[in-house]
């Protein structure tokens, strides 16, 4: 097997530049639909296949690498590649081509969503938001066959369902998932297996070090800075770090937890939050982009443009900094068996999260009539029996709810 550092020398010695990273990648940003899982397909696809950047086994150690930690996986496969290519201006020329051109429709859907209105206009938004319960509930099946596969996890699932269900405390997904990671500890310690590979990237301990203690003083601190200043731009990049920073097992598990921070304080309404999340599932590139649109349409200070861009930069820059903190020590702390049953209990634990968020407030405020149910029954199908692409899904759940609102069904 050829290790990553082998692929990294090799990297170097073809002169990889962070222009031909950003190249490519933004390609990869117009073009890479379907979810963080089709991204990856599409990864290995264009860097293992054909330009061979990478091998098959380093590829396969990065992805479960990225897979472990918090935050948005995908995002985090195409940072290290670009890492690994062209160092740090590589790995941050991967983000942006990969990120920027959903960001940029999402900004766009934002600022003309606001025009729409009549029939027309609510059936469109209205539409987006049953694509929402459709994909939702798809993530919640699949996630639950991977992730929670015996009684065990099944249970820590509920029970951080219930949690979140019956819970008004802002911290209820903060507690869920410690408790999911505690329960695991407990009950899935006789699965730990010896993984084999090895996964190493250009990162120094001491790099990863400052990393891991920056992700851990902005997570604690931002709160405490948000009390005191009382600045409605502080506690708006709060909202987005902490939602960044809690994130395990995939791009929509991020809902319940932009959810919480966002609608609850009243900073926008549910509907234009789901009309949103229906829009992310058209455009091409990272869910996380969703925070664009939010950063755009909130009411507090900063909105518009510089929301975006705070957005985007709070809700990415946790999963970054814990990756490249982890890359120098992860080859010898995956192995331990207490690491991976509590890795376990959380996964399992986001699973009840999203589950949970399928009926509060992507069922329950979607799915009011049985032509709505119709519409998201039909989408939910297309998805799980017929692989249908999600734009696909989008389209026709947009068109199902402009002639529901047209018919007055």
């Amino acid at each position: 097997m050829v290790s990553t550092t082998t692929q990294i020398q090799q990297g170097r010695r073809v002169a990889g530049s962070p222009l031909e990273v950003l190249r490519i990648f933004a390609k990869l940003g117009f073009s890479c639909f379907g979810g963080p899982i089709a991204h990856i397909g599409y990864f290995r696809d264009e860097f293992v296949v054909r330009r061979k950047w990478i091998d098959e086994h380093a590829f396969a150690d990065l992805v479960g690498l990225c897979q472990f930690l918090p935050g948005p996986a995908s995002s985090q496969v195409g940072f290290s590649i670009g890492l690994m290519r062209a160092g740090y201006l590589g790995a941050l020329a991967a983000w942006t081509g990969f990120t920027l051109p959903s960001a940029a429709a999402l900004i766009i859907f934002a600022y003309g969503a606001s025009a729409l209105s009549g029939p027309l206009g609510s059936g469109l938004l209205h539409g987006l938001k049953l694509t929402a319960v459709a994909i939702v509930a798809q993530a919640v099946l699949g996630m639950a066959r991977n992730l929670c596969p015996d009684r065990e996890r099944a249970s820590i699932a509920v029970v951080a369902a219930l949690i979140i269900l019956f819970s008004t405390s802002s911290i209820a997904q903060v507690a869920a998932i410690v408790l999911g990671g505690l329960a695991g500890l407990w009950l899935c310690r006789s699965e730990a297996t010896a993984p084999s590979g090895h996964v190493e990237l250009p990162v120094s301990r001491t790099v990863g070090l400052a990393c891991l203690a920056g992700f851990f003083i902005l997570l604690a601190g931002l709160p405490l800075v948000r009390g005191l200043s009382g600045s409605s731009g502080v506690a708006l990049f709060e909202a987005f770090y902490r939602s960044g920073a809690l994130v395990f097992g995939g791009g929509h598990v991020v809902l319940p937890l932009l959810r919480e921070a966002f609608v609850t304080p009243g900073w926008l309404s549910d509907n234009a939050f789901l009309a949103g999340y229906g829009a992310a599932q058209a455009v091409p590139g990272p869910l996380f982009t969703f925070a664009a649109y939010l950063g755009t349409v909130v009411s507090a200070e900063p909105h518009g443009l510089a929301g975006a861009a705070l957005g985007l930069l709070g809700i990415f820059l946790p999963g970054m900094l814990v990756l490249l903190g982890v890359l120098p020590f992860w080859d010898s702390f995956r192995k331990r068996p207490n690491a991976q049953a509590i890795m376990r209990g959380v996964n399992a634990a986001v699973v009840g999260l999203l589950g949970a968020a399928l009926y509060n407030p992507v069922w329950s405020t979607s799915v009011k009539t049985s032509g709505d149910f119709g519409i998201a029954l039909l989408g939910f199908v297309l998805l799980i029996a017929w692989r249908a692409p999600p734009l696909i899904v989008v389209a026709i759940s947009a068109a199902g709810g402009i002639l529901l609102a047209m018919t007055g069904a």
